[in-house]
């Protein structure tokens, strides 16, 4: 079983020892590498739909660690219970749904040492959320894997300062693991921002909620790129 690079570096974002909470397991592929390299001594994986822990569950009887990862029927977190993990890692699904399951699970996350995030969308919300609700975002990273970026983060309990409005959108570049790949990423978004000012410029459209809002965007990147020590052609 080889991890994809976006699970690799799901991954290595979990504290070695911790007890993992992996929701959304799909293929329980995250908790068996886990398990396997000795990094964690135990797993619960859970998924809303049957269909993927049926295929997780063959895998880690496959695997010989049926006594190391517990797989669960779970809506989010609804079936993990308080001190049963220390990491949870919640990867591959919207950013509002990700905010929902935190929301919810909320009564099990005091005894939860660290969250490792991969919002597909809206990680501008999931960033602000995490620092409104009591989570300094200790490390951020990002991976390249089939033309797509995949940016993620690693919260853990503490007092996060007021995050600028770069930091909420692309992270907070002090703990960036992956610093040039991130600078791919700002000059792919950055590109395509251009393209649609220029669409909108075509059209006498850029005085528009739309135009500032793309405009307000690559002003961010350029910031972003300045802060790692890099330029972005205008």
């Amino acid at each position: 079983m080889q991890l994809s690079r976006r699970m690799q570096r799901l991954a290595s974002l979990v504290t070695e020892g911790n007890r993992l909470a992996d929701v959304g397991t799909d293929h329980g592929y995250i908790p068996i590498a886990l398990i396997k390299e000795k990094k964690i001594p135990f797993a619960v994986a859970m998924d809303v739909n049957e269909g993927p822990l049926v295929r997780a569950r063959e895998h880690v009887r496959e695997s010989g660690l049926s006594t190391y990862i517990e797989l669960r029927l779970s809506d989010g977190l609804a079936e993990l219970k308080e001190g049963e993990a220390d990491t949870i890692l919640i990867a591959g699904m919207g950013g509002m749904l990700i905010i929902r399951i935190l929301e919810e699970g909320r009564n099990c996350l005091n005894t939860v040492k660290e969250l490792v995030l991969q919002p597909q969308s809206d990680i501008y919300r999931v960033r602000k959320w995490l620092s409104e609700h009591g989570y300094l975002i200790e490390a951020e990273d990002i991976v390249e894997e089939d033309g797509k970026y995949y940016p993620m983060m690693k919260a853990v309990h503490g007092q996060e300062r007021e995050l600028e409005q770069s930091e909420l959108f692309y992270g907070k570049t002090d703990v960036q693991r992956s610093v040039h790949i991130l600078y791919d990423w700002l000059l792919a978004e950055h590109d395509r921002k251009r393209k649609v000012m220029e669409k909108l410029q075509r059209n006498a459209r850029e005085h528009t909620q739309r135009g500032r809002e793309i405009a307000a965007d690559m002003e961010r990147i350029v910031y972003c790129c300045q802060k790692i020590g890099m330029t972005v052609s205008q």
